[in-house]
């Protein structure tokens, strides 16, 4: 069983920063693929990106490409989101996931992640 908890979520002006934690709680580690994914109101849970746990490889969503940036810390078992140049449209909750079957080959389907964290909000003012 792995507990997810996320962090850093706020208010924030169209073409700022934020930085989101995943903090996972538990006797293993994470030593498996992580994702961030974000749900707006009245649309789809999507991916935003995702870490492997090896060498890290990382995916990122067409709209994220060059603004955020996923990473890990496996000894402190968490996972950051670096957000940047942000834009209304990123207003979601963002969540994070892990896929414990998957050690190296991303996923991006959320039917795919396992365990997941109860999200954190992220408004981005025009």
């Amino acid at each position: 069983q792995v507990q997810l908890e996320e962090s850093g979520g706020g208010l924030v002006q169209a073409g700022g920063s934020l930085r989101l934690s995943c903090a996972a709680a538990g006797r293993t580690g994470i030593n498996y693929v992580m994702g961030w994914f974000r749900q707006a109101p009245g649309k789809e849970r999507e991916i935003v990106a995702a870490i492997s746990w090896s060498a890290p490889s990382t995916f990122y969503a067409d709209s994220v490409k060059g603004r955020f940036t996923i990473s890990r810390d496996n000894a402190k078992k968490t996972v950051y989101l670096e957000m940047n140049s942000l834009k209304p449209e990123d207003t979601a909750v963002y969540y994070c996931a892990a896929d414990p079957a998957r050690r190296d080959t991303i996923r991006l389907e959320s039917t795919d992640y396992d365990y997941w964290g109860q999200g954190t909000q992220v408004t981005v003012a025009s």
